[in-house]
């Protein structure tokens, strides 16, 4: 017996595209099968993470959400996801006012309509322990860490969690720079025993940067929002970049602001419909 047709949004936020499924009913998420399928970008819908609208465990909260990466495997935050979600909770009527709250696996997170498509997001405050990231093999917090990565040689990098793992290395270059060789290696070296989403930073000036990032589970994205946070996050505390950066990635441009270091990291960034559409299952 056929199931019925599964419902789901496109959305994208700065090219950072979604499949955006509403499970407020109780639906269970879609297996890591259902995922890949959704995600092939030649056989299915495309996409780089599937993102699933729940009911909240927060009261306080609009709605939850969860975020499925396109080999089906889990991710702990996605920021362009959150604006994406944020949009179209706007849009279904659920969210009213300029202000709502959002559940994530990472927590909880406020949310503002800045008009015209953009959204902010409360990213949660950055976590630089080792044991938070977590990195294998590292006892002591550091601004930067060294790892010899066959067969690459030694690489140098920072490391956070924003709700997930990240690495980022600084780069003379973003375009000339190694992402699709130096990015899953690193993600294989066994220093990040959950994996991580490896950036790629070029600092223009103090108050800008450049980022491409290869994402676990995903590869190279168009923009990582989290990523974004973690980039400026690593570079502020190694002085390198003020606190409040204009963070240009290939699929357009975000707002970082990291007020001080026990504050929450503000992303700002636009989201956008695409179309929508059924699978049949």
């Amino acid at each position: 017996m056929s199931r019925p047709p599964l419902r789901f949004t496109k959305m994208h936020g700065a090219g950072n595209d979604f499949v955006v499924l509403d499970l407020r009913d109780g639906t269970p998420p879609p297996a890591p099968a259902l995922c890949r399928a959704l995600a092939d970008r030649h056989a299915g819908v495309g996409c780089d993470q599937i993102l699933t609208i729940e009911a909240p465990a927060d009261a306080a909260a609009v709605a939850r959400y969860r975020i499925w990466n396109a080999d089906g495997s889990a991710s702990g935050q996605c920021g362009n996801g959150a604006r994406c979600v944020a949009a179209w909770l706007v849009r279904e009527g659920a969210a009213r006012g300029p202000r709502f709250l959002l559940e994530s696996p990472a927590g909880v997170h406020a949310v503002e309509s800045m008009g015209g498509g953009h959204y902010r997001i409360a990213m949660g405050v950055p976590r630089f322990a080792p044991a938070s990231v977590p990195m294998h093999g590292v006892e002591r917090e550091s601004t930067g860490y060294e790892a010899d990565v066959p067969p690459l040689g030694r690489l140098r990098f920072g490391a956070v969690s924003m709700g997930n793992p990240h690495a980022v290395l600084e780069v003379d270059d973003v375009d000339r720079a190694e992402v699709a060789r130096i990015g899953p290696a690193l993600q294989a070296s066994g220093m990040f025993p959950e994996s991580a989403n490896i950036g790629f930073a070029q600092v223009l000036d103090r108050g800008r940067i450049r980022l491409r990032v290869y994402e676990r589970g995903v590869g190279e994205t168009l923009a990582c929002g989290s990523g974004a946070c973690a980039a400026v996050a690593v570079l502020v505390r190694a002085g390198r970049i003020d606190r409040d950066v204009a963070v240009s990635l290939p699929g357009g441009e975000l707002r970082i602001t990291w007020p001080d270091d026990g504050a929450e990291v503000l992303m700002a960034g636009p989201a956008a419909f695409v179309f929508e559409g059924e699978w049949t299952q």
